[in-house]
């Protein structure tokens, strides 16, 4: 496992990164896909050095995708009723989904799906959970763990200022931090089901 210190530069870092990619000052500079996509090599890279001591297990690799699969999907309608709810309880809702929808204008789809399945999903996953969470419970309870990871990654979308991005980040985060912490085993199954979710949610069925 990785050192304390190792693991609050790797939530620095990755706080940096999502402040560059979603704050009002930073995140015009350049393409946010770009961003997205260093962010996710930045991270994995991390993640790698702080787990190079832990032996992967073995994996049933359709079992993943299959399970992976299932996942995103169930996720993908707890957010679609979650986005009928919301607009009921708020008028400014669709609006705040309607500007994180807005972050596709001018890219490819095909690109933006690719890299969404492919890179940038995978990448936080096997970072949040994979390295946070995972290295998070040998400093307190794996039930803190997962709350605390949790609560960060909800976090670090803050200064989007876009209050349905930090709770859609809040609720995927919580369903698969609780799915790690009951089977860290599924940690395979969780990062297809992050990389397909991203995809379906963003390009295949938006909501």
């Amino acid at each position: 496992m990785c050192g304390k210190r190792y693991l609050v530069f790797g939530i620095a870092v990755a706080a940096v990164l999502w402040f560059y990619m979603f704050s009002p000052w930073t995140s015009g500079i350049t393409s946010f896909w770009l961003n997205m996509s260093f962010a996710a090599v930045v991270l994995t890279v991390i993640a790698a050095i702080g787990n190079r001591n832990i032996k992967p297990g073995k994996t049933n690799f359709a079992g993943s995708v299959l399970s992976g699969v299932a996942i995103a999907f169930a996720l993908w309608c707890v957010f679609w009723a979650g986005d009928k709810i919301s607009q009921l309880l708020f008028s400014f809702a669709r609006g705040q989904v309607d500007n994180v929808y807005g972050m596709k204008e001018g890219s490819s789809p095909v690109m933006i799906a690719l890299l969404l399945l492919f890179v940038i999903g995978p990448a936080e996953e096997y970072f949040w959970r994979g390295f946070v969470q995972k290295n998070m419970s040998d400093l307190c309870s794996p039930m803190w763990a997962m709350i605390v990871t949790t609560v960060i990654y909800a976090l670090v979308h803050i200064w989007s200022f876009n209050f349905m991005l930090v709770m859609a980040a809040l609720v995927a985060g919580a369903v698969w931090g609780i799915l790690y912490w009951l089977k860290p085993s599924l940690l395979p199954a969780l990062i297809v089901s992050h990389a397909v979710w991203d995809a379906l949610v963003f390009v295949i069925l938006p909501i």
